[in-house]
């Protein structure tokens, strides 16, 4: 008995030992990258010293004396808190993603190598300016140096993946905007779906999917002073990722007269994919008298795209241009490399991609270019056509320039002048000044075509649908100080028919705009509070529009149960609200979900109706409810013919049914929060071993609201209803009194999940609590809680 437990004892004493390694090995992987916000550094390459205060959310406030300095410590404290994200992004802009995730990821690496990012971004440094190129380069240093200095500290997904990161190049600054402008581009989503469904269904169906126009557009009037109209698997694996930037947005202003105190007030919020650590990187750069701006940088890129400095402020809104068209190619089987154009073969580009996988392998792939642009028939899944795409992303275009102009612009004439090389990344641009002006501007090489709009593919043999031009700057819409005293814009409709040129068509519904400018109508004056308000408005006009359509189909239904009774008593008895805590917002988007697969999956089938684009299927439901006697409307794969009112009733009762099944069968526990769950997950949270180990992802927390509401809380129409899209920012600027600004992010300053600053400001983001934008240096110093400073060094770190 004594060896026994002498042995026991041992055995125990082993694995408490074999345990406590591996909490310490644990702790230590994912602390070692952790930076001493206080810790002062000398580096080389410095001209001066840096000062760089943070806040309480560990901001960084940088205080330089020359733009060299600034950027290059800009560099450093982005590496400090975002190095893996920053890999992980030029990764994608280069098409390396397989390198650290596995064969699974060659289809997708196959697809962005077809863009040419880094061709491009080369391009673009060589015909900038010497101080853009200067700043490019001292922030590429910064990063660099970072580097060097850790080692081996490196968060822990570098070594979870096994890999160390590469030196930072100015390009892979230059990819980070083309990879914004690919995440915009609404044609690639929409259009080759619709073509695809051509010969799937009958005509008169099929034309029916195509939005009709809408009634609300961005600019009422407008001068000119020219006159002339994912079916992809593998970007659907970068939103698994959460990598994808842009989604939509909202903007406004108001001037002067407008706002209570007398000085012009901006609002943004962009809304994008939700994920850990956050896109936006908040941070705040002074040279004084020189330059002082504050907001958000892109992580991997020097400047701030959206804030403000001391004169103008600035925020951004998707265009939804059509930048893209698709071209029909001519081919020969016998000569697959040739294309036929204008009477002559011509030969395509072929380009072979060695695409190396984790593990060793090296997968090669064929990538082929017409002059349209590559060919992407086989990442749309399309067999039998050659299928070439026309993009304004691989045309010239310097975003960077444009960023870098406005943290500098004093005016509205500066600010429209920046404005002018934003061309692939296109938006719709607010401006307020400290002088009470305010403006709107949209910002796009608007392509124009020799014959039709570009909504479907066209045949690729001819010169007919080339494109001749994009429309010149001074003839795109723009207001500055219109009477209604404020602008404002929600990814809607652009322009009214009368606008000589042709913009885009694969708008978001106006339920968002109408609603903003409802509040913005409601009260003569606004204050930067009443701003709050309407950013975490929840209140749907989009519910407020149907829902009496809906109860008076069900009001004539007499076999109702008991909980299908109390459902239907609950929506009559209800303000359009989707709030967390209420029921009806729940039987509202099941309903609506239930309501189109039953007009809609028998004819599409279930592979379609599946990667149905979900913007289409936002206007279609009105378009169903508009016209209930369309042939969308009964059912194939019934004998009888189901007339509108028994859709309705049939969605409805499913509806109820499923509640019972997801909620229970207590309907007083029925909740929307209950079913519409916010976790922002992490790229590598999906294991969950990792996740579990590491915290990478932060969540699930009840959310109210949709896509539909001014604060949107969006889901995925197919994987209901985990939110996975919705405001990345909150930004609040009174120009005249900047004290009077605000600020808030859904994550936070830091992507290393152990830093207390990783997603610290969540639950801040969802209850509407805002933070001052710390501007004035006296508050900067009031607010300071770490102070550090970069020195410059004769060798290498001390």
């Amino acid at each position: 008995m004594k060896i026994i437990r002498r042995i026991l004892f041992i055995t125990i004493g082993i694995v408490v030992l074999v345990g406590l390694i591996g909490m310490l090995a644990l702790y230590y992987i994912s602390s070692r990258a952790l930076p001493d916000y206080n810790k002062d550094y000398a580096a080389k390459g410095l001209h001066a010293k840096v000062h760089i205060v943070r806040d309480e959310f560990a901001m960084p406030h940088i205080y330089a004396e020359n733009e060299h300095d600034l950027y290059f410590a800009t560099g450093f404290v982005m590496a400090q808190d975002r190095l893996w994200q920053m890999d992980l992004l030029r990764r994608v802009t280069m098409g390396r993603l397989s390198e650290i995730f596995g064969k699974d990821m060659v289809k997708t690496d196959h697809l962005l190598r077809t863009l040419r990012m880094s061709k491009k971004s080369k391009e673009v440094i060589a015909q900038s300016d010497d101080a853009l190129v200067e700043c490019l380069d001292a922030f590429t240093q910064g990063v660099n140096a970072f580097i060097e200095k850790q080692g081996r500290s490196l968060p822990p997904e570098f070594t979870v993946l096994g890999y160390k990161p590469e030196p930072w190049q100015s390009f892979h600054t230059v990819n980070l905007i083309g990879y914004m402008a690919w995440d915009l581009a609404g044609s690639w989503q929409n259009e080759i779906a619709l073509y695809k469904l051509k010969n799937h269904l009958p005509d008169s169906l099929w034309r029916q999917l195509f939005p009709e126009p809408q009634k609300t557009t961005i600019y009422e009037t407008q001068p000119v002073s020219s006159s002339a109209f994912s079916l992809l698997d593998g970007n659907h694996a970068l939103e698994e990722l959460g990598l994808e930037i842009f989604n939509g947005s909202n903007n406004w202003a108001v001037n002067a007269h407008k706002s209570k105190d007398g000085h012009a007030l901006m609002a943004n919020d962009m809304h994008l994919g939700f994920g850990a650590p956050g896109i936006w990187y908040q941070i705040h750069q002074v040279i004084e008298g020189k330059l002082n701006v504050t907001g958000l940088a892109l992580p991997g890129s020097p400047c701030v795209i959206n804030g403000h400095n001391d004169s103008i402020g600035w925020g951004m809104t998707n265009l939804y241009v059509d930048e893209m068209d698709f071209f029909v190619e001519k081919t020969d089987v016998n000569h697959p490399n040739q294309y036929f154009y204008i009477g002559e073969w011509l030969p395509m580009e072929i380009v072979t991609e060695k695409i190396a996988v984790k593990g060793g392998d090296t997968i090669e792939k064929i990538n082929r270019f017409t002059h349209h642009g590559p060919v992407i028939s086989e990442f749309k899944d399309i067999e039998n056509e050659v299928i070439s795409m026309r993009w304004t992303g691989n045309d010239y275009s310097n975003e960077l320039r444009s960023v870098y102009l406005l943290n500098r612009a004093r005016n509205w004439s500066d600010f429209r002048q920046a404005l002018t090389t934003m061309l692939a990344v296109s938006q719709n641009v607010v401006f307020a000044d400290a002088k009470g002006n305010i403006g709107l501007q949209t910002a796009s090489a608007v392509p124009v075509r020799n014959e039709g709009i570009g909504i479907q593919p066209v045949p690729g043999d001819t010169d007919r649908f080339e494109w001749k031009s994009t429309v010149p700057f001074d003839s795109l819409p723009f207001e500055f100080n219109p009477p209604s005293g404020y602008v404002s814009s929600a990814n809607n409709r652009t322009v009214s028919a009368d606008y000589p040129y042709y913009i885009g068509f694969w708008y978001d519904n106006s339920f968002r705009i109408d609603r903003i400018r409802q509040l913005l109508n409601e009260k003569p004056t606004l204050d930067s509070h009443d701003f709050m308000q309407i950013q975490n408005d929840q209140t749907s006009l989009f519910v407020l529009s149907y829902v009496p359509q809906l109860l008076a189909v069900l009001e004539h239904e007499n076999s109702f149960n008991a909980s299908e009774q109390k459902m239907f008593e609950a929506l009559k008895d209800w303000n359009g609200r989707m709030s967390a805590s209420m029921v009806q917002p729940a039987v509202f988007e099941l309903f609506f979900l239930n309501f189109m697969k039953e007009v809609m999956a028998d004819e599409l089938g279930e592979a379609f109706y599946k990667s149905f684009p979900s913007g289409l299927m936002r206007h279609l439901f009105g378009h169903f409810w508009n016209h209930p006697l369309s042939g969308w409307i009964d059912k194939t794969d019934t004998p009888e013919k189901e007339s509108f009112e028994q859709i309705v009733i049939l969605a409805f009762k499913q509806t109820v049914a499923q509640l019972e099944n997801l909620l229970g069968a207590d309907t007083e526990q029925w909740t929307w929060g209950g079913l519409h769950q916010l976790t922002l997950k992490h790229p590598m949270g999906k294991v969950k071993i990792l996740d579990q180990l590491f915290h990478f992802n932060k969540g699930p927390v009840a959310v109210g609201g949709s896509f539909h509401t001014v604060n949107p809380m969006a889901y995925a129409f197919h994987q209901p209803f985990d939110v996975v899209h919705g405001a990345s920012q909150r930004h609040i600027f009174n120009m005249g009194r900047l004290e009077d600004s605000y600020m808030v992010i859904p994550t936070g300053i830091s992507g290393i999940p152990k830093s207390p600053y990783y997603c610290n400001q969540l639950n801040d983001f969802l209850s509407g609590t805002y933070h001052h934008d710390l501007f004035h240096k006296s508050d900067v110093e009031s607010g300071r809680k770490f102070e550090m400073w970069l020195s410059p060094a004769e060798n290498s770190w001390k």
